[in-house]
């Protein structure tokens, strides 16, 4: 069944680091109308078990879908590695991306990139997603990784280039830069906000590979196999929902977009 073109994009993730995926999607999909979901009442979900994230994101989707949507983006790394797959399975008919597969794709089909480094959060560092799926396409790549736990309370403070901010890049990253790698996949949501200080303290010398981008080009590129893009102009009609202090996800949420949201439901 081809789904209707005029129906939303959903996105979903534990709290509003998604969001970075969202602005993605609006570059590169201007016509879609977009629904994200912040599932706020029970971030963080790098914290639970993968049985847990699973069931989450469940219920995620089926509400998602109850709100018409065509597609569903999983924009939370921990989600895109416990769930994937089993959204898939539970529904067929739907288009499901998370935020993994697409940007290890793009890294597989480009050899000159050989020494690869990822940074994430503990859980999905300890996960080995992104190393697991690189190293499944070309067992000749160096992989080396790193967890970056304090990334995220800075982006949510809105510390992007402070000097404590500096400090934790290097505390972090020193031993990656380092090792001179060709590439670095931002493997958190939030971690795009820091793209800049990051490029920096690599002097230039590493691309860095924001997950966001390399999703929405898969799902443009999912829509148009499916005949399924909205070509027609559209009013701007996206809209949130929270599962917990709307208030606290609007402050939040102008940070990563730039601008200030109002259409913020709880559900």
């Amino acid at each position: 069944m081809i789904p209707d073109s005029k129906n939303p994009i959903g996105i979903f993730d534990s709290g509003v680091g998604g969001l970075t995926v969202f602005k993605e999607v609006k570059k590169v999909l201007p016509n879609e109308s977009l629904i994200y979901l912040g599932d706020t009442a029970r971030v963080p979900y790098g914290t639970k078990s993968a049985a847990v994230v699973t069931k989450y994101s469940l219920t995620n989707v089926n509400l998602l879908l109850s709100m018409g949507a065509k597609a569903v983006v999983v924009a939370c790394n921990t989600a895109s590695s416990a769930a994937v797959s089993y959204l898939e399975k539970v529904f067929p008919n739907c288009m499901i991306i998370g935020v993994i597969e697409p940007v290890v794709e793009y890294l597989l089909h480009h050899s000159e990139f050989k020494k690869i480094a990822v940074i994430g959060t503990n859980t999905t560092i300890a996960s080995e997603a992104y190393q697991n799926a690189l190293k499944r396409g070309s067992a000749d790549l160096e992989i080396v990784a790193k967890g970056c736990p304090l990334f995220v309370p800075l982006v949510e403070e809105g510390l992007f280039s402070s000097k404590i901010t500096e400090l934790t890049v290097d505390m972090y990253l020193s031993e990656i830069k380092r090792k001179k790698p060709d590439a670095l996949i931002l493997g958190c949501t939030h971690y795009p906000m820091l793209k800049e200080i990051i490029s920096d303290y690599f002097g230039g010398s590493v691309q860095i590979f924001d997950t966001g981008y390399f999703t929405a080009k898969k799902l443009a590129a999912v829509l148009a196999g499916k005949h399924a893009e909205n070509t027609s102009p559209r009013v701007d009609d996206d809209s949130f929902f929270v599962t917990d202090d709307a208030d606290s996800f609007c402050r939040t949420a102008e940070l990563f977009l730039g601008y200030r949201i109002f259409n913020v439901s709880r559900v």
